[in-house]
């Protein structure tokens, strides 16, 4: 499809270009710049009153919210089933704005964030600030930031370990990326022209500022996370 041909473009050109990156083997590289947003749509006609979440149209950001969060997990639900595992679906998906979101063990909610909390195994997200990112770069931002999200709960169920928080962070943008490619190849997206540049500059203006890798709470630079979401997107989640 579109997408993935031009992806595979873009992370030839990201690599490339390397330089040197001071991250402690996080498995990323910087990257150039990429910009011009464009839509990513759903394949799948929409279903008689009321239709589920699997097959909304994807025309507003409300659907395209439903969208990510119900594909993601018919995603990783297959995933784990073919590997012999069963995949435990968030407890709750819960929207708020602002300050008015669920604490996460004991620690309170910030606005402009999405998160994944283990204490409770739920999502939530801000939704202005949300909305606002798909206002002004796309519908792009709901299909990364609602799979990275869920990145973080399949390496809640894996058990998995970082020594770095920094590493976690790429490996869910490398998710991200992974679960794009599965539910394009599955047929249940449909890419449009232009979505790669959308994607890419969604990453662009999530990296962190410097590369301060050693942070607590640090998420890569805008290099590297799109080099680690186009990873994923080219060689699967198998790849993270």
């Amino acid at each position: 499809m579109q997408l993935r041909a031009l992806l595979a473009f873009s992370l030839l050109a990201l690599t490339m270009s390397c330089g040197s990156v001071t991250a402690p083997d996080p498995g990323a590289q910087p990257a150039p710049e990429v910009t011009t947003p464009d839509s990513i749509e759903t394949e799948l006609d929409p279903s008689t009153d009321p239709p589920g979440d699997c097959e909304v149209a994807g025309e507003t950001f409300s659907e395209d919210v439903r969208l990510a969060r119900c594909l993601t997990e018919e995603f990783w639900t297959q995933q784990f089933t073919a590997s012999g595992g069963t995949y435990q679906p968030i407890s709750r998906f819960v929207e708020y704005n602002g300050d008015d979101g669920p604490d996460c063990g004991g620690q309170p909610s910030v606005p402009n964030n999405a998160f994944y909390c283990p204490d409770g195994h739920f999502i939530a997200y801000d939704a202005t600030w949300l909305q606002s990112l798909y206002d002004q770069l796309g519908d792009a931002a709901v299909y990364i930031v609602i799979p990275h999200e869920f990145g973080h709960s399949v390496q809640n169920q894996l058990m998995s370990n970082f020594e770095f928080s920094v590493q976690s962070e790429l490996q869910a943008d490398c998710y991200a990326g992974g679960t794009l490619k599965g539910l394009i190849d599955g047929r249940r997206l449909q890419a449009q022209e232009g979505d790669d540049a959308e994607l890419m500059a969604n990453l662009e203006n999530a990296g962190d500022p410097t590369d301060a890798w050693w942070e607590p709470g640090a998420h890569g630079t805008a290099q590297q996370r799109q080099l680690n979401f186009a990873r994923g997107f080219e060689q699967g989640v198998g790849a993270c």
